[in-house]
């Protein structure tokens, strides 16, 4: 990344805002998966043996805004982890007005090696908007802007992108590594070079699998998209989910994929049932003979094999985004068999975030890949090729 990062900066006795992505999950009030946070430990301990004065910020879930405090979503769970997994003090501020004047006290207040932490950013409806008065309230809280959330930044919020037009910011190393991770991938994979696509919508990964086919030897389509490009196949796909508006362009992705030599792997059979439910009975369908009333929800066991004899056999693998409903037992083989071989792979293996991460956590195979993005949206958005506000507004090197 040619980006400045936290090592090519001075952050001794500065007060340094850090940009985190603790949107954690939550049970009953405490964090249910802390794996954003740990994430972010290398960071915030390279600042405290650095001498840094830490105001650490984050989003959590969806609060209503309106400047309301909402102990559902309160910052404070997250900070709790934090505290447990640094072994030292961590101070929430801000329930009454993020970075309001209690905020600027106690950053002016922090000595060095101390944290304090503001209460979540979306209490506030500046942050989202990217509110000019917001964005200078933070501002004053800090010296040095650390964005280490990928996660967010692809958004174009005060906290991300907003202060960076006052004050400078650098990465930090998760943002550091998952840039070059994911560009470093299309830039030079190690080849062969399969990328392994889910997800319910065609339109969602158009960028993507246009930027792909310019690198990928061989790209494999799962998931409820599957049957537009089934269709566009000019086979019948009985009651299944499909774009019909995105069929043409289907069409000339299967065109453009055999004019470069890649191969576009589709579904050869998938697992019917006539309701979108668990427990509702299943019948397995050659993708020629899907019945009218009929839906897919997963590929089928021949496509499994074909899938895992492809991923096995590549020395990079990219996925994001499940084969089928793997929520139910009943249409999770396809995303299973597909983890699976993913796990197994002897390849580079990078997992795009979202459902697929979950897809590996059930099926407990998380610790068996190379790399997993903490960032859904922001790596699909890197992929298609279009610049992170989050990223573009840090200092050059």
């Amino acid at each position: 990344m040619k980006k400045k990062t936290i090592k090519d900066i001075d952050v001794a006795h500065k007060r340094v805002l850090l940009r985190v992505d603790f949107n954690v999950p939550l049970y009953e009030g405490i964090v249910a998966d802390d794996t954003r946070i740990r994430e972010a430990l290398p960071t915030i301990q390279y600042l405290l043996d650095h001498q840094a004065r830490i105001i650490i910020a984050s989003h959590l879930g969806r609060p209503s805004g309106g400047g309301h405090f909402e102990s559902t979503f309160s910052i404070m769970p997250a900070a709790m982890r934090l505290i447990q997994l640094l072994g030292q003090p961590v101070t929430v501020v801000g329930g009454s007005q993020i970075a309001g004047e209690e905020a600027l006290s106690a950053s002016l207040a922090l000595k060095d090696g101390q944290i304090m932490m503001l209460e979540n950013l979306r209490f506030d409806d500046g942050e989202k908007a990217n509110d000019l008065n917001f964005v200078k309230r933070l501002v004053s809280l800090c010296d040095i802007v650390v964005n280490d959330a990928f996660g967010a930044a692809h958004r174009s919020h005060a906290s991300i992108s907003g202060v960076l037009e006052f004050v400078p910011g650098v990465a930090g190393f998760l943002l550091d590594k998952e840039v070059d991770t994911l560009t470093g991938m299309l830039a030079e994979p190690e080849k062969p070079f399969v990328a392994v696509l889910g997800g319910s919508k065609v339109s969602d990964k158009i960028g993507i699998i246009d930027n792909l086919l310019e690198v990928a030897d061989s790209i494999i389509i799962g998931g409820a998209m599957c049957f537009t490009f089934l269709a566009a196949m000019g086979k019948s796909v009985g009651t299944s989910k499909m774009e019909e508006d995105m069929v043409d362009k289907a069409k000339g992705m299967l065109e453009h994929a055999k004019e470069k030599g890649v191969k576009l792997l589709i579904p050869v059979d998938v697992v019917c049932s006539e309701m979108f439910a668990e427990g509702s009975p299943t019948k397995t369908c050659n993708v020629d003979e899907i019945p009218d009333d009929m839906m897919g929800l997963d590929i089928g066991p021949k496509t499994v094999e074909l899938y895992s004899k492809e991923i096995l056999d590549a020395k990079t693998v990219f996925w994001n985004g499940p084969m089928g409903v793997f929520e139910f037992p009943s249409f999770e083989a396809g995303t299973k068999g597909v983890a699976i071989a993913v796990a197994k792979s002897q390849a580079k293996s990078i997992i795009g975030g979202g459902d697929s991460v979950a897809a590996l956590k059930k099926f407990g195979l998380s610790e068996l890949v190379t790399f997993i993005s903490t960032g859904g949206g922001a790596s699909m958005q890197l992929l298609e090729g279009k610049p992170l506000p989050g990223v573009e507004g840090l200092q050059d090197k």
